[in-house]
């Protein structure tokens, strides 16, 4: 089991950037997989972004596609979520997941799948 621990949210004005960072502890980050996944009050969890352990396979969400970059640096043990151009309907709980997958290059956008989970930062885009 892996433990992890978001940072980097808080408030900015639409338009603006924030990064996201999922620090992670407990086990062999890199044969992890990772997402990340956002939850806004009285709406369902919404898949956001995943990357795979190695070979930097990434994919998105529709509502992020071209505006969100997921990265990871395993020497660091710590997954990013670069978010540019944030829009108010951006605003949310975004929370981390990770699932052991060995190393390939298989990403993940269904939470059900996870099963290690941070406790999430907020993130508030203001108009």
């Amino acid at each position: 089991q892996v433990q992890l621990v978001e940072s980097g949210g808080g408030l900015v004005q639409a338009g603006g950037s924030l990064k996201l960072s999922c620090a992670a502890s407990g086990g062999t980050f890199s044969s992890y997989a990772v997402g990340w996944f956002r939850q806004a009050p009285g709406k369902e969890r919404e898949f956001a972004a995943a990357i795979s352990t190695v070979g930097g396979k990434t994919a998105y969400g529709d509502s992020v596609k071209g505006r969100f970059t997921i990265s990871r640096d395993n020497a660091k043990n710590t997954v990013y979520l670069q978010m540019n151009s944030l829009k108010p309907e951006d605003t949310a709980v975004y929370s981390c997941a990770a699932r052991a997958a060995g190393l390939g290059l298989r990403v993940y956008s269904s939470s059900a799948l996870y099963d290690n989970w941070g406790q999430g930062t907020q993130v508030t885009v203001s108009s």
